[in-house]
Order: C-alpha cells, then structure tokens, then sequence
C-alpha cells in the first residue's frame, strides 16, 4: 500500500481527523484519487480506478470502507460484513491483509479484517459464517461457495461494498464470468451494495465501467484516475554471449541476469512457464557463489512452500525470487528494485503489469531488464518496449460469457435455496457478460442443470434440480450440492499428482502425463531440487533427492501465452523498416541484413511465404505473427488443403512468429492455399475430427458440473475424467449435437485454442497481398523455426544446447556464400 512521502497538509482537511493524523504522522498526503474515491462513496456510486502501481490504489478502494466503519463504531450496525475484497490471487488477498492491518492498528480502530480462500482451515471458515468480519478478503471461487450456502442472505444482507482488485485480470476471462454472475446475486441480496473495481493497467476503461456496473453499461460507475508515475527504466540486455537463433529458456544469459541480481537489493525474476522457473533458478543456484538468498514460486509448489517464500520477501530476507504469473499481480513490496523479465513478454500490459512490481513507489522510476530467450524474441521485446512507452496497451476484445459457467452458476443457485427460474434470468443478464444472454440458451442451459439435456436425462444422476409445485427449481438431492462446493470454480488445469518424498513432506504437484513417461530411477526438476522418481502410490509420485543423470523439467499445459495482436503489429513494423534496425544487438542486424540479401523481409500488412527444398522435402514457411495458437489452426487446415492439392503434406510446426509445413511436392497456387474460405467447410471437418475439442469439451463438462474431477469420499484420476469426457462427448456428438455443453465447446475453440478470429482477420487482410519467394535453400528468417521440428520431445536446460548444435547445420546453409561468424558481417546496411 505505497504512498510517495508528501508533506503537504492541502488535502488532509478532506479527511476525518483520525484519518488525517495518521496520514500526517508519515509524511503523506492523500492523493487526488484517494479523495475522489471518498466523494463517490458519499454519493453511493460505483467507482472505477485506474491508478499505476504505488499510487496508493488499494488504499484508495479500501479508504471508504474504513472512514464509513471508524464512523459507526459504538453503534449496532457495525455488526456483520461491510466490504468484501476481491482477488484474483490468495496470495494478493493475504498480502492485502497484511498491510491493511498495519493502518487499522496505528489508527485505533476496531475493524475486524480476514482472509478467506481455499487455504482458509474449515473451522475457520464456518466461524467466518457465523460471525462475519467487517472486511473479508477472498477469491472468486470463495465467493461462490459463499453463495451457495443457505445462510448467505443473513451473510450478506448487511453488505456495502465489493472491491475487486486487478480487474484487467479477471474481466474476460471464466473466472471473471463466475465473478459477474456472484456480483449479480450479491446485488440481489443487498441492493445498495456498492462496487469499485480496481486497476493498473486498463486497455479499454469504457468496458471496464461497464463490467463492474450493476446495469451492465458504463452509466452510473464514476471513472477516476490517478496521475502517471515517473517513468519507467526499462533495458534490454544486450548478451555478451552467443545469442541463440531459437530456444525458450536463455540458460546463455543466466549469468549476466545473475550478475545484476548481485548489483540490486531486491530481484523478482520473472518467466513465462513454470518448467521455465524451474530451469531459471537452477541455473542461478549453479552460479550463486556468493550465497545469495533466492527462492522459486510458481502455482504447482506446495502452498506451505509459497507462503514461506512470501514471507519472506515480505521481510527483506531474499535478494531475488524466480517467479512465473503468480507474482504478478499487486504484491505489495515496495524493497523490489529490479525486475527481470526473462523471455519474451508476449503482450504491452503484460510488461506494464510486471515492470510495476519494482519499487512500488509513485514518483521513483520502475527498473526492469528484459532477457530475450533468442533472435525473434529481441524484436518482439523491443515492440513491447516501444509499446510501454507510447502508454499503449493491448488486450483482448470483450466475449459473452461462457455457457458451461452460466450452468455451475445455475447450480451454485439452486444450493443455497430454490429459486424462480424467471426472476434468475432477470438477474443474470445484468452482469455484463451475459447481458445479452437469450432466454433460449438460458433455458437450455437450465434444462442441462435439470435433467443433463435430451441424449441424458434418462440417467439420474444428471437430473440435479427439480420443479416444485410452487414452480421453484430445487437441488434434487444433497449429494448434487456436495458435488458442486468439492468442484466449484473455472480454473481446470490438466490433471495432477502430489509429489511426496519419502519423510511424507509434500513439495507440491506436477501434470500426469509428464509423470507418466517418468521410469523408477529417472531424475527430473521440481521445487528446486534434483529429485528421482521412486514409483507412484494412491495418485502420489513418491520421490527421493537425486543423485546426477540428465534430468527432465515438467512441462506443463497452457504454460505458453500466445503473442497479441498488438505487438505482433508492432515487430512486423520492425521488420519492415531498416531504419528501426540500428540499435539491435549486432548479431540480430545481422540476421537481418543476411535475410534480406538472401530473400525478402516480411511487410507491415501483408504475408511473405518461402518455399525451397532441403533432403528429400518441400517446405513452406508463411511468416503471419499471428501468436502460435493461430498458427496451430492454419497448419491443420493448410496441410488438409494440401493434401487435396496432392502434395502429401507430412506435417507442421508453429511458433509465435511463424508456421513451416513440410511436405514431398512444392507448393505453387498460394493465393488458393491461403483463400479465406478454408474457414468454412475445412475448418468444420477439422473441428469435428480434432482431439483439441475433445479436450476443450473435457474442461466445459467439468466447469459445468456434468464431470466431477472431485466427487465425497475420492478424488478421480485425469485419466478417468478423459474417459467419461470422451464417452459422453461422443454420446452428445451423435444424439444431440445442439447440446448446451457442444454449444460452449465450440466457441471456447473459437476464441481461444483456435484463435479463429484473429485467424481470419489475417486471411482478409493478406489478400491479394501474399509475396511467394521460391528459394534454392533455407534463409536465415526460417532457420528458428525450422529448429523447432521435434523439440517437444527434449525438456531441461539441455534443450537450448541441442538446438544450437542443430542450428550451426541450418545457419550454415542459410549463410552459404557468405563470410559469417558469430559476430558482425561485412554486409552494408
């Protein structure tokens, strides 16, 4: 909760006098937002802000609450929960509890504070039931078993305010879906209730205004924000070491990142995956002569494990912390001052949101140093830096919220009492992610909580709710409301196993099917530490300390974020200029100046595709910076095309950049390869056939309740719920394929694995606008992600070795002719 040191009295008179005192004994002042925040409290509007980091932004949402609560004490009314405090990270919530406590003791105040999420012990949580505290600090899915109790109109009809930290994180997202539908049921049970969301980054605030409305449109939010902060100084490193032509994991720079860890007080490492975090801190440890304290936190670590490491960077007792997403967001610790991003940020407000990690401090400048993993990765860091500094940010397009949420949210309903199924519509479609929701799908996703829909409603066990005579829908049995608080939430991760050591100490949990190519006496990474697999015992890797081998890093589902449109403009814009070239590294010129003598860059709009031999095959490299998950897409349906075409394709890899598909004949109409109507019919057969949405359908059936990953009394296996997935997936396929759960399968694809949109936003804009070069061997451009092919079978830091080794084959052949080294070359700008 920073606040720059301002000793100004202009603004105190605005406060309470005890508020004032406090403020006055720290040398502050409050800031222009912080009071604007008070007069839209006293007004009773909701209130959106947007704030940087170390404005004194949590202190601003929470400032209303606290004046309102020092105001009533004595009285009766101050009895039961006032403000409840949204985060979307446990750690965020036990983080702001602690320094909301320092306040309300240095001022006097009896204002009972807790946390509350899946960490929380039971005893605790009933209590919290029971006796709620004045302000309660939780997470979406603790609010929504909160909801689903009977009690929580007694809970929550005292309620005054909702504070919803990180905004940007939650909005358009299934966890801010859920988020929207408790929001619509806390408005239903205390109508007053104000709410005031809170962000830092914000690439569209208009639609922000309208999330957090009770109306679902911007009318009726106030919109406040806060000054800009002083600049950030942000640096890219420019490796002294050979930079890598592809790779992911910069083992090359760790010992430069390392050398300024020694240099700062305090270090947040950040990477993008957790196999990643793993390999990072290794490799500092490796290096760590001077016996640094550095610590690794990353989601699959024990929670023991990452509340010790909280702490203690709370405390100024580490010099560096290896983190992934999870540190993200609003940990307050102002002693950060520098943060390292290692790896490619992927998006502007990404960066922006963890560059404001370091210093904490409104008028001090944020330091971070970017670590790009390889070549393409330097342009794509240096479009994201481009971006910081013009304040421009990017961000995905609002969705309709998700039906498969819509249905956990039905259910979650119907467990804390019956309900009105007319009068829940009305409710629904006041959050904005359903405001356009039709009472159709509603219905539909009504009947599918009732009875499982048409192809299963002769199955009771999918018929959850009933009809009374009253017309009100019931929980059929209290086995269903079991079911719903063990399974609530959206977060469906692949599935996982605890990995226990032999003295019984849990270090945290690592995916099944990384664990199930792992033979007795294999050694891989985890929590730090060189362990051997020892066997598995009741869906538990048992383990010991390894002894040396070659070991593996768990890889895990989803850990890579696609790269936004954005900055995909933005490196595109590099590319294509020369003139934006003279302050590359050399080594990226180079790569450049050789592309360009070799073939032709890539333009700002349209697409180059290179086509040459190389063995016995043909490849095709289109180079669209469309993010991987687009490029995912237009392989399946290019190679399909191809294969109509007769040129037996034999496969594809994509990265962020680029997509090279390979096959025995070369590719010659490109213009009908790459026409916009492979959207229509070959993107529904591939569809219908693709594993992708079977496990899209595994995760929706989960959210929606129709699987249980978790039922009383044990715990199944991932291998299980793929199963009952796959059987009921093919059930629905074949019996009811307007099925509610199909319907949601089919636009999660849509937008997110798929990224059919941004696909086909591509396939207009190339139009008539594609430059085929024909080459006689590789060119530079394509030799990253020609080293891609096969690397998914490699883990560990070995990977980026291997690679480098395959490079020097390909490099060769792109440079032939040519005076090369690693170095600088000859060529004129």
């Amino acid at each position: 909760m920073s606040q720059p040191a301002l000793l100004s009295d202009s603004n105190l008179s605005a406060l309470p006098p005890r508020f004032a005192a406090w403020f006055r004994a720290r040398g502050w002042q409050p800031h222009p937002h912080q009071l604007q925040m008070l007069r839209a409290a006293d007004a009773g509007e909701s209130a959106l802000l947007i704030a940087p980091t170390g404005g004194g932004k949590t202190l601003a949402g929470f400032l209303p609450s606290l004046v309102d609560l020092a105001a009533r004490q004595g009285e009766s009314r101050t009895e039961g929960l006032h403000t409840l405090y949204i985060s979307p990270l446990k750690a965020l919530a036990v983080d702001i509890h602690r320094n909301l406590t320092q306040p309300i003791e240095e001022m006097g105040l009896a204002i009972p504070c807790e946390t509350r999420t899946g960490d929380t012990p039971q005893s605790k949580r009933q209590r919290q039931r029971r006796k709620p505290p004045a302000i309660l600090m939780t997470t979406p899915e603790s609010l929504a078993l909160l909801l689903s109790y009977y009690d929580a109109p007694e809970v929550f009809a005292g309620l005054k305010c909702v504070i919803i930290d990180e905004l940007h994180a939650l909005a358009g997202t299934k966890r801010g879906d859920l988020l929207s539908l408790g929001l619509t049921r806390l408005q239903s049970l205390s109508p007053g209730c104000r709410r005031v969301g809170l962000s830092a980054t914000v690439h569209d605030p208009d639609w922000l205004a309208a999330w957090i409305s009770p109306t679902a449109g911007p009318a009726g939010v106030r919109r406040i924000i806060g000054r800009d902060g002083a600049e950030a100084e942000v640096e890219i490193l420019t490796t002294k070491e050979y930079l890598p032509w592809s790779g992911h994991m910069a083992v090359h720079a760790i010992a430069e990142v390392y050398q300024r860890i020694r240099t700062a007080e305090t270090t947040l490492v950040f990477v993008n995956t957790r196999a990643q975090a793993e390999l990072v801190f290794q490799e500092l440890w490796r290096l760590n002569d001077d016996g640094l304290a550095i610590a690794l936190h990353h989601g699959s670590l024990a929670v023991e494990q990452r509340r010790k490491v909280e702490a203690a960077m709370a405390a100024g007792k580490l010099r560096a912390v290896v983190a992934t997403s999870s540190l993200d967001l609003g940990i307050d610790w102002a002693a950060v001052d520098l943060v390292v991003q290692v790896g490619a940020p992927k998006g502007s407000a990404r960066l922006l949101q963890r560059i404001g990690r370091a210093n904490h401090q409104l008028d001090q400048p944020s330091r971070a140093l970017l670590v790009p993993a390889n070549r393409f990765e330097v342009l794509e860091c240096r479009a994201a830096l481009e971006a910081v500094a013009a304040r421009s940010l990017d961000g995905d397009p609002p969705r309709p919220g998700g039906l498969d949420v819509l249905s956990q949210h039905i259910l979650g309903t119907a467990c804390a009492g019956p309900f009105a199924a007319d009068r829940l519509y009305q409710e629904i479609i006041t959050a904005y992610p359903y405001k356009s929701l039709t009472r159709q799908d509603f219905d539909k996703a009504l009947d599918f909580v009732s009875t499982g829909g048409y192809a299963l409603k002769s199955y009771e066990r999918y018929r959850r709710l009933g009809l009374d005579p009253q017309g009100f829908y019931r929980v059929a049995h209290i086995s269903h409301v079991k079911r719903y608080r063990m399974n609530v939430g959206t977060i469906v991760e692949a599935p996982v196993l605890k990995i226990r050591m032999r003295n019984g100490r849990v270090l945290g949990e690592v995916e099944e099917y990384f664990v199930n190519g792992l033979l007795p006496g294999d050694s891989f990474i985890f929590a730090g530490q060189l362990l051997c697999f020892e066997g598995m015992r009741d869906n538990t890797v048992l383990v010991s300390r390894g002894k040396g081998g070659d070991p593996k890093v768990p890889a895990y589902a989803g850990g890579r974020l696609p790269l936004s449109t954005h900055l995909a403009e933005r490196v595109r814009g590099i590319l294509s200029n020369p003139a934006q070239w003279q302050d590359l590294p050399p080594a990226v010129a180079e790569w450049l100046r050789i592309q360009r003598w070799r073939s032709v860059l890539p333009d700002a709009s349209g697409l180059l595709v290179e086509t040459f031999p190389r063995g016995e095959k043909e490849f095709l490299v289109a180079y669209s910076f469309e993010g991987r998950n687009a490029h995912q897409t237009l392989g399946m349906l290019l190679t399909r095309r191809m294969e109509r075409a007769g040129l037996a394709p034999l496969g594809f890899v994509a990265t962020d950049y680029v997509i090279a598909v390979w096959s025995l004949k070369p590719a010659g109409d490109l213009a009908a390869l790459f026409d916009e109507d492979m959207l229509g019919d070959d993107l529904e057969e591939w569809m219908a056939e693709s594993s992708m949405l079977r496990r899209t359908f595994r995760k929706v059936a989960v959210i929606a309740g129709l699987i249980e990953a978790r039922s009383p009394g044990q715990e199944k296996s991932g291998r299980q719920v793929t199963f009952n997935a796959d059987l009921i997936y093919d059930v629905l396929r074949k019996h009811e394929p307007d099925h509610i759960l199909l319907q949601a399968t089919r636009a999660d694809a849509a937008g997110g694995l798929t990224d059919i949109g941004r696909l086909a936003e591509m396939l207009k804009r190339i139009q008539g606008r594609i430059e085929h070069r024909r080459l006689e061997k590789i060119s530079p451009l394509a030799v990253p992600v020609l080293l891609e092919i096969g690397k998914e079978q490699v883990y560990g830091s070995g990977l980026d070795e291997l690679l480098d080794e395959g490079a020097q084959a390909l490099i060769e052949e792109a440079t032939a002719g040519m005076e090369i080294g690693r170095g600088q070359s000859e060529l004129p700008l």
